[in-house]
């Protein structure tokens, strides 16, 4: 008999992914607007530390949390940039961010315990719990809302469900959306969840990659919540696999119990990077320019070609674009994009099972270039697609 595991959604973005490599290595002239991923590589320190180590050649397992020197770094940037007194010892470093959901999921919740994420909001979170029995229940991030959560929208939810709430997941930035949640909004959620014995999950993974809006940590408000972070996408390490996380005290070592038996430890060598990455700011800070300068120009542009943008463009490097106009079959719609323009996008499907179809995500991580050949692209090519 089949197993629950086996009704889990398709990734779409990486199968648009893995058809665009296709495409590529056959001499298509392919250009890809549809992976979360920047197109720089890691930053100058973080390859030298790496050779270094390399040179040294003594790599091995880590403590399940990570490098002592890199949890202190990790520390110390709080409370440079944010603020922040964090104890190294609740800080975790994981196996990219996707590790932190697993354990987080995994220590937090119990089968058919019911957890919020927004919709849209990022698939692999509703992929995840439903293969560990958990209940998704999704709120719509609209409008109404600043296309965030609200303790409105959720109490709403449950109301509609017929549930509990046990724990909710924040992403600010969002992704698709690009959505910001500012200081107030953020501080009255955690206290909300707080106040309730809800847990609360703050997707911060984007951070550093805010054009407009506040940035804010989970961390400044609360210490009940469970912050998880990557040094995939601001500091360009995706194939490094390597993030953390800050805990509530209290739950410290529940999760290194978990870490110790499910992943052992992070890559040691990715750790050492990922601890010179902290330092690369500026060289870092010159990429998000570029993401800024691409940002800036779809805000003008897609409109322009029929693409309206739907939400914020506040942080990451998303646009979330109306293509209703053309299709309300966004999978579809994408696939005979790639095939007659080779321009790769996600179809909103991945994001939103209910409306999804009518949008696209479109990331604009890649060169000025690539970006504006693009949109020219889909420029010629909607108008007959109308």
């Amino acid at each position: 008999m089949p197993s629950k595991r086996s009704e889990i959604d398709s990734f779409l973005a990486m199968d648009v992914l893995a058809e665009a490599n296709r495409r590529r290595k056959a001499g298509r002239p392919v250009l890809s607007l549809a992976v979360g991923q920047p197109s720089h590589p890691a930053p100058d320190r973080a390859l030298e530390a790496a050779r270094a180590a390399l040179d040294h050649g003594r790599l091995g397992y880590t403590d399940a949390f990570g490098l002592q020197s890199l949890r202190e770094a990790i520390a110390r940037d709080y409370r440079v940039r944010m603020g922040v007194d964090v104890d190294p010892a609740r800080i975790a470093v994981t196996t990219g961010s996707s590790a932190g959901f697993n354990l987080a999921f995994l220590a937090l919740f119990d089968a058919g315990d019911a957890v919020a994420i927004a919709r849209p909001g990022y698939p692999a979170y509703r992929n995840i719990l439903k293969a560990l029995d958990l209940k998704v229940v999704e709120v719509e991030a609209n409008e109404r809302h600043a296309f965030t959560l609200t303790p409105e929208a959720l109490e709403e939810a449950e109301r509609i469900e017929g549930v509990a709430i046990k724990g909710v997941l924040l992403a600010s930035p969002a992704n698709p959306t690009g959505t910001v949640t500012g200081r107030a909004a953020l501080k009255r959620l955690a206290d909300w969840c707080e106040a309730r014995g809800t847990a609360f999950i703050s997707d911060e993974i984007y951070h550093g990659l805010v054009f407009s809006g506040e940035e804010a940590t989970a961390l400044s408000f609360t210490d009940a919540a469970v912050v998880i972070n990557s040094f995939s996408k601001y500091y360009c390490m995706t194939g490094w696999r390597v993030g953390w996380m800050v805990l509530p005290e209290k739950l410290v070592r529940v999760f290194e119990q978990l870490a110790q038996n499910i992943y052992i430890s992070a890559p040691e060598l990715s750790q050492i990077a990922a601890e010179a990455a902290l330092d690369a700011r500026p060289q870092l800070d010159g990429y998000r320019a570029i993401y800024r300068a691409n940002r800036d120009f779809l805000i003008r542009a897609l409109p322009e070609i029929g693409l309206p943008v739907v939400s914020p463009m506040d942080g990451a490097f998303y646009a979330y674009v109306d293509v209703s106009g053309y299709s309300n079959d966004s999978v579809a719609f994408s696939r005979k994009m790639l095939a007659e323009i080779d321009v790769a996008a996600t179809p909103g499907a991945d994001f939103d099972p209910l409306t999804g179809g009518r949008y696209l995500r479109l990331s604009y991580a890649g060169t000025e270039a690539e970006i504006r050949q693009a949109v020219e692209r889909l420029g010629n090519w909607l108008p007959e697609k109308g």
